[in-house]
C-alpha cells in the first residue's frame, strides 16, 4: 500500500518527498518559507472539478475551477480562478479583459510557463512563471470565500489555504498581481 492509497485524511504537515514530484515539494517549501499554513489531502487523480467533489467535503471548502486561457494569437495568457460550480462563458470574460477570441491554451504553454500539466492547473503554478507571461484573473466570488482550494502543481493532492494568504503573501512573493472579474456564468 502506497501513501496515496491510504485513507483520505487531511493533514497540515509537509509530506515526505518519497514518491513526490519536485514541483509539488517546491510548493510546500515555498508555503513554509512564506509562513502560509495549509491543510493538505492526498487523493486519486482529479482531472476535473467534478472529480474534486469529495476533496471539497474532506477539506471543507469549495474547490476553484482554474482555467488556463490565451488569446487567438497565443501572445497573452491568463489563469482564471472561478467557483467550481459556475459555468464559464468565454464571451463574458473577453469583454471584461478586452481580449477577443479567448480559448484554452495548449498543454505545451502550461508546462512552459507554469510547469504544470492539464488537470493540475493551479494558482501555485505562478511560482514557476518567472517571465510573468501569465495574467491572473480571479472571479469576485472566489475572493469572498475565506479559503481557496487548489492543487500543489499536481492533481493527486489538494490544499486548503486562506484566501488572504494567497493575496497578501503568495502573489506578492511571486510578483503577480491579479485582476478581479465578475462572471455570471448563466
Amino acid at each position: 500500500m502506497t501513501q496515496r492509497d491510504m485513507a483520505y485524511s487531511p493533514t497540515n504537515e509537509k509530506p515526505s518527498p518519497n514518491g513526490r514530484e519536485y514541483k509539488e515539494m517546491a510548493v510546500y517549501e515555498l508555503l513554509e518559507k512564506l509562513e502560509i499554513p495549509y491543510l493538505r489531502v492526498d487523493h486519486e487523480v482529479t482531472a476535473t472539478v467534478e472529480d474534486c467533489h469529495n476533496v471539497d467535503k474532506i477539506l471543507g471548502i469549495h474547490i476553484c475551477k482554474n482555467l488556463f486561457l490565451c488569446n487567438a494569437q497565443k501572445t497573452d495568457f491568463y489563469l482564471l480562478m472561478m467557483p467550481g460550480d459556475k459555468k464559464f462563458k468565454t464571451k463574458e470574460l473577453s469583454a471584461q479583459i478586452n481580449s477577443a477570441r479567448l480559448s484554452f491554451a495548449g498543454p505545451e504553454y502550461m508546462e512552459e510557463f507554469l510547469d504544470i500539466t492539464p488537470g493540475s492547473v493551479s494558482v501555485m503554478g505562478l511560482m514557476n512563471d518567472r517571465n510573468k507571461r501569465v495574467r491572473l484573473l480571479i472571479d469576485r466570488d472566489v475572493l469572498q470565500d475565506e479559503y481557496v482550494g487548489c492543487h500543489p502543481c499536481v492533481n493527486t493532492s489538494s490544499l486548503k489555504i486562506r484566501t488572504q494568504d494567497i493575496l497578501d503573501k503568495f502573489l506578492p512573493y511571486v510578483e503577480h498581481e491579479y485582476t478581479v472579474v465578475e462572471l455570471v456564468g448563466e
